[in-house]
């Protein structure tokens, strides 16, 4: 008998294979871009904040912190995002007039109440990041169905309303599809990493949509090594992505997401990567920027429409 932690959903190695969906987004568009903002700052794992541990990973890389002592130059690494990153990025967005999704942590938005208006106001959807920036891998069922219970309150103060889209750290437990949809109110989730296209999973008696997400076209790469070394690498390689999916979309509606990190493209040497790439995605006229939000209701208005061709 395998171990519960090991028993998972099925694989689908196939998904839609060379049968790529047709059509196009709405108004006519061939290329879904969806900006994705990891807000994370101050739900890390800190002695700060009463955890038993800490974050490794900083902008040195993973660097062995002695185990007892708090490390002041991680804490502060992560402390930019929220003090100054977040406010580049969010100009970034207004100057260039796109929605982005944020994935938010609820106890970072409770830190800083202000990021969480300054979202809410600049009309960016707020999906949940989980109630703290935690491997929820980790937790017992009982702990990661109450989290999922506190980051839906905590947003409904910070934000004044319940997201409708759940994004986890890393990735899910092998019950978190099934505890979010048991919970109820969302559209989706993003905790997969296998398509271009959104695609539809069967979780007990419930239908999920999913909008897989990337951490290839994501900054996180800053902080890997190898990865990225300057904005000039990141522009490069969100244009190289975007011209074969933007290619590809002349068969069938591709979707492209970009993941940010304040603390990272936050960054002054690295901004301008993403200011570069606005500028220049946004000659073509059928390309769509928009949230995640907006994609998964597209997608299940398509798939309505879809459904009912057939009982015709």
């Amino acid at each position: 008998m395998s171990s519960p932690s090991l028993s998972a959903p099925e694989r689908d190695l196939v998904g839609y294979g060379p049968r790529i969906p047709a059509g196009t987004w709405p108004n006519g568009a061939r290329l879904a871009i969806n900006v994705v903002i990891n807000y994370e700052e101050g739900s890390e794992r800190s002695f700060a904040m009463g955890d038993p541990d800490q974050e490794p990973m900083t902008e040195w890389g993973s660097y062995a912190f002695p185990r007892d002592i708090r490390n002041l130059a991680m804490e502060s690494m992560y402390e930019y995002g929220s003090r100054v990153g977040i406010w580049r990025i969010l100009d970034s967005l207004a100057d260039a007039r796109i929605p982005a999704t944020f994935f938010a942590c609820a106890v970072a938005f409770e830190q800083n109440p202000d990021v969480a208006r300054a979202a809410v106001a600049g009309g960016h959807e707020i999906c949940s990041h989980g109630y703290r920036w935690e491997e929820v891998f980790h937790l017992t069922e009982e702990e990661e169905r109450d989290h999922i219970v506190r980051a839906i309150r905590s947003f409904e103060q910070t934000c004044g309303k319940r997201p409708v889209g759940w994004y986890c750290r890393y990735g899910p437990s092998v019950r978190t599809r099934r505890l979010v949809a048991e919970e109820g109110g969302f559209l989706y989730d993003s905790d997969a990493y296998n398509d271009d296209v959104p695609y539809f999973v069967t979780v007990g008696d419930h239908r999920r949509l999913v909008v897989p997400y990337t951490c290839d076209v994501n900054d996180i790469r800053f902080w890997n090594s190898p990865g990225l070394a300057q904005a000039e690498d990141f522009f490069l390689y969100m244009r190289e992505s975007f011209e074969v999916l933007y290619a590809e979309a002349a068969r069938g509606p591709r979707m492209m997401s970009i993941g940010l990190h304040p603390r990272m493209i936050g960054r002054p040497g690295r901004i301008r990567s993403l200011k570069r790439f606005f500028d220049y995605a946004r000659q073509y006229h059928d390309v769509w920027f928009t949230t995640r939000e907006e994609i998964a209701r597209a997608w299940l208005e398509r798939d309505a429409g879809s459904e009912e061709a057939g009982d015709a």
